[in-house]
């Protein structure tokens, strides 16, 4: 597996990862702006040619800001999402960010224990926060 930058060669693929992944998926326009934008910083997972996944954290005043992980469904249960998060938090550290933060659905008990396994802890909830359908998120740091 490789983890690289995103580039804007990828915005379509990466795209069509998050239509399989979440209900309110990023379009192509989303990631091609958080490719030119100087606060963001987006990776995607390379495994047999193909990406594998992506995340993505931004810089907002030295607290990194994680706003996608997502792997295809047929790249998951290998580990990918743990490497590019990993990946991520080693980039956001280098880049002077601080602290981490992210939402997760409240339901979403295995990205959950990967968070924690990562660091990270809940601190609060926002109450509706997902749409389709609705479900609090639980927000969770890593300082």
């Amino acid at each position: 597996m490789t983890i690289r930058a995103l580039t804007a060669a990828d915005v379509e693929e990466v795209s069509r990862i998050e239509q399989e992944t979440f209900s309110m998926p990023w379009q192509p326009q989303d990631f091609l702006e958080m490719v030119e934008a100087d606060y963001a910083y987006y990776y995607v997972a390379e495994e047999d040619g193909e990406i594998a996944g992506c995340c993505g954290i931004r810089n907002m005043a030295g607290e990194g800001e994680i706003t996608n992980v997502a792997v295809a469904k047929k790249f998951r249960r290998r580990g990918i999402g743990r490497a590019l998060m990993e990946y991520m938090l080693k980039e956001a550290e280098l880049l002077g960010m601080e602290s981490a933060t992210l939402e997760v659905r409240i339901s979403n008990t295995p990205a959950i224990r990967l968070y924690e396994s990562l660091g990270f802890q809940g601190e609060g909830v926002r109450p509706n926060f997902y749409e389709k359908p609705k479900e609090d998120a639980l927000i969770m740091w890593k300082r």
